[in-house]
């Protein structure tokens, strides 16, 4: 192999393991949901790049960012604020935003973590404000549609009769909210598109104190309940022992009535037999007597002209 072919054969070794990666590396990707900015030594060069396909940039020497072009995600720390009317609660929020100006975003927060980090301090401080600003009421509440109390809470029902209308509502607090926070987000190149309010709950002593209250009630409605059903028990067994009154009595009538007519079919057959044979009557009579009045340890003295020894003289 002479010298020039060696030469050839390294140049185009040199081409493939150094070149050719060199070359490659300069081509880059844009894709749908992602736009770029092409940064030299740490500086942006030129607009955003929004239009996806292949793309070229200068070798080592320049650098793609690449930012999403979707919604994001804000989910902010719950926080503890104060109303207007010193109510010491709880509030929890989310967004959405978007990287609106990615130029303006790559020099003024860097990345999606340093945007995190800025729209906690927007969105948390303009929240702080607006409820302070505000009676608990208006915070809770959207509309002054008239509140729905079941009919044993008649003690809930004492407590929401005065409550004021209100006048803004949350929905109108957090519109407030976003049109604040959105005029400082587009310094950092970011649109805001919502801002809700994910929950509202009083700090844990106040939250305490609700409970109780909601305890309180509970036990007077389960004791309202036992002493109806008391009452209805006594009711109930009243009126049992009544009926069973009623019904004994009404049985001792119905047997003395059939006892005193039983009483008087036997006077009307002893009757009609005292008429048939009054001397057989009172001989039947008198036997009933002997038997009932004399046995083996019985003495009688008697006359013998007495009509209780007639019948036994008749035997001697």
């Amino acid at each position: 192999m002479n010298k020039s072919t060696k030469v050839l054969l390294g140049l185009i070794a040199l081409f493939v393991f150094v070149g050719l990666p060199t070359l490659l590396s300069g081509f880059y990707i844009v894709p749908m949901h992602e736009q770029v900015i092409v940064t030299q030594f740490g500086k942006p060069i030129g607009d955003a790049i929004k239009e996806p396909g292949l793309k070229w940039k200068i070798p080592f020497i320049q650098k793609a960012n690449y930012f999403d072009k979707r919604w994001l995600e804000w989910d902010g720390e719950r926080t503890q604020v104060p109303t207007m009317d010193k109510k010491y609660i709880w509030i929890d929020t989310y967004a959405r935003w978007r990287i609106a100006d990615p130029l303006q975003f790559f020099k003024r927060v860097r990345n999606e973590e340093g945007a995190q980090s800025r729209l906690d301090d927007i969105l948390e401080g303009e929240t702080r404000i607006a409820i302070a600003n505000y009676e608990l009421i208006e915070v809770v509440r959207t509309t002054n549609r008239k509140f729905e109390i079941p009919e044993d809470m008649t003690k809930l029902e004492e407590i929401v009769k005065d409550a004021p209308p209100i006048e803004h509502g949350r929905a109108e607090i957090m519109k407030g909210i976003l049109e604040n926070a959105r005029e400082q987000a587009k310094e950092y190149g970011i649109e805001l598109v919502d801002l809700r309010i994910k929950r509202v709950n009083y700090i844990s002593s106040v939250r305490e104190k609700v409970y109780e209250r909601m305890i309180s009630e509970r036990k007077r409605i389960a004791e309202k309940y036992r002493s109806e059903g008391h009452s209805d028990a006594e009711k109930i067994l009243g009126g049992m022992e009544k009926e069973l009154k009623r019904i004994d009595s009404e049985a001792v009538r119905d047997s003395q009535k059939i006892r005193g007519e039983a009483d008087a079919d036997a006077t009307k057959i002893y009757a009609e037999s005292y008429n048939k044979s009054p001397e057989f009557y009172a001989f039947l009579k008198t036997m009933e007597t002997y038997e009932k009045t004399i046995d083996k340890s019985s003495w009688l003295v008697l006359t013998t002209d007495g009509e209780f020894y007639k019948y036994m003289k008749a035997l001697e």
